[in-house]
């Protein structure tokens, strides 16, 4: 199963990035993981901010391949238990799905366009949250999801 993760901007604190690659290296063992990170437009003007969204949408949807199965993050998508969450990655493999996009968008949140071209769209909660932490909330979930998928315990 190959997994990508496409997010508008970088990292910058050191406890994300070193989240990050702990959840990389364990996820290593089940599955190949690329992140593509879109550079977040500066926003100088509020009345520009659609505009700098649709350009990061443009960029995103360049980063996905026409036969990916795309999820795209968004306050207004489904909620899904961890089991759930598992079970929607185990069916798209059955189905065949050999690459997965996750999508995070910007500051702005995700192009018109880019929430069309989602195949699924997932909320981690009603809250927002800043993009460094659902970042690291989507790296624990897909490793958890393999966790549960392999039959394996999690740390609790």
């Amino acid at each position: 199963m190959n997994i990508k993760i496409i997010a508008v901007g970088k990292l910058k604190e050191k406890y994300s990035k070193e989240a990050i690659e702990e959840f990389k290296k364990r996820l290593s063992a089940y599955c190949s993981l690329s992140l593509v990170e879109i550079p977040a437009q500066e926003i100088k003007d509020d009345n520009m901010a659609k505009k700098y969204m649709e350009l990061e949408g443009q960029k995103i949807l360049t980063a996905i391949k026409s036969e990916a199965y795309v999820i795209t993050l968004e306050i207004k998508g489904n909620q899904l238990s961890s089991e759930d969450f598992a079970k929607k990655i185990k069916d798209l493999s059955n189905e065949g799905h050999n690459e997965i996009v996750f999508v995070i968008g910007g500051a702005n949140g995700l192009s018109k366009e880019v929430s069309e071209r989602a195949n699924y769209k997932l909320s981690f909660s009603k809250m927002t949250f800043t993009h460094q932490l659902i970042r690291i909330f989507l790296y624990e979930q897909i490793y958890r999801a393999f966790k549960i998928i392999n039959n394996e315990n999690y740390h609790r």
